[in-house]
């Protein structure tokens, strides 16, 4: 284990040299304006960059601008991000896209401690934008630098502790150069994506710096860096509904606060549930009912603490006003809300359920990926 501090100035002018020769070519970095690198890097959180480039693509092109994004529908909002997941990311966008029109006549701040006060935006993102946009000598550090220096110090040190990235973000400020702000970022950024890889052994042999590497040299790169294990995702077990009428799906609005806060989703329920019991439970509710049940398998989907492993059925209904029965005493176990209006049909509101074509959800409705195993509409 090494104890001397590691002089990081050393890195320096070989990975600004070595970004030079070998930046990725990003969509991007072909025009870096603050919007571009503010939009890029939220999207990066959390994804990966080969399957941000078709959402940033197609982002710009419907909202090519901060006022654009400030005044964007929440459905077409949400749309543009279907399938990035994280969906209080692009609503803090927007928010912050509001504050920006109002605060800061439509243009990001050029400081980096202004950056930090705008909605979702962090010490990392703020670093970036800072560096790359207004060449603002000052540390974007994130999980690949994290790493990246850990290893090059031969540390131990837990990069999950909050102190460990503060200390790391003063000391990369420190040695930021003047001048080369933005490609000493993007180059730790490149570094930690193409060769210092979180997953499996770095490709140390290529590494522009491995002649200062500790971990390399002591061979610890698989031991480097330690990170405490997170605590253990909560299970639920999940019923999905697909219902369908004429060809068209119901959807389900979840609620405003929680996991998935607001989004649109297919009808679904705690527990485990069975074809026979499915078929069980229509029976009941409607004993005379036209319908076709059919199952659609198991699916597993990881969130950041809970584990859905969810069970899916396709539930066809030839008559309109079945399908509303059945609906609104599902809706009602749902939500655990009694219609007191005795109406079966007013339970089936707008507000919270939609009887949507298979066009329309492609095109218009943002379905969270949870339940990608599940729309069968894309089939067709």
């Amino acid at each position: 284990m090494n104890n001397t501090p590691y002089d990081y100035k050393e890195i320096v002018p070989y990975l600004v040299d070595w970004y030079e020769a070998n930046a990725r070519i990003l969509p991007w970095r072909l025009e870096p304006t603050p919007y571009h690198v503010w939009i890029s890097e939220i999207m990066l959180q959390q994804t990966r960059v080969e399957a941000v480039r078709g959402y940033y693509d197609r982002f710009l092109t419907a909202l090519p601008t901060i006022r654009d994004l400030a005044n964007a529908e929440e459905d077409v909002l949400l749309k543009l991000w279907e399938g990035l997941g994280y969906y209080s990311r692009v609503r803090n966008l927007q928010k912050a896209a509001r504050v920006i029109m109002e605060e800061y006549e439509g243009e990001l701040p050029c400081s980096y401690e202004e950056l930090l006060k705008l909605p979702g935006i962090g010490t990392y993102t703020a670093g970036a934008i800072a560096s790359i946009a207004y060449g603002i000598p000052v540390a974007a550090v994130d999980g690949n630098v994290l790493r990246i220096a850990k290893r090059l110090a031969g540390s131990f040190d837990d990069i999950a502790k909050a102190k460990v990235k503060k200390e790391l973000e003063g000391i990369f400020t420190a040695i930021t150069p003047k001048g080369h702000a933005g490609a000493f970022n993007q180059s730790l950024m490149d570094l930690g994506a193409t060769i210092c890889v979180p997953n499996g052994k770095p490709n140390c042999q290529v590494c522009p710096v491995m002649h200062l590497c500790l971990a390399f040299k002591q061979d610890l790169q698989m031991q480097i860096p330690v990170k405490a294990k997170k605590k253990e995702r909560r299970i639920e077990e999940k019923t999905i509904y697909v219902i369908e009428f004429e060809n068209k799906i119901l959807l389900h609005k979840r609620g405003s606060k929680g996991l998935l806060a607001g989004l649109w989703e297919l009808p679904n329920m705690q527990g485990k549930s069975t074809i026979d019991k499915v078929q069980e439970q229509i029976q009941q509710e409607i004993p005379e009912a036209e319908v076709t049940v059919q199952s659609l398998g198991e699916a597993k989907h990881i969130f950041s603490h809970v584990e859905w492993h969810m069970t899916g059925f396709h539930i066809l209904f030839a008559k309109r006003e079945q399908m509303l029965h059945f609906c609104g005493q599902l809706n009602a176990l749902i939500t655990q809300k009694v219609d007191n209006s005795g109406s079966q049909g007013n339970i089936f509101s707008e507000d919270t359920n939609q009887l949507v074509a298979r066009k329309e959800i492609k095109e218009t409705f943002a379905l969270p990926s949870a339940f990608d195993k599940y729309k069968i509409w894309e089939e067709k």
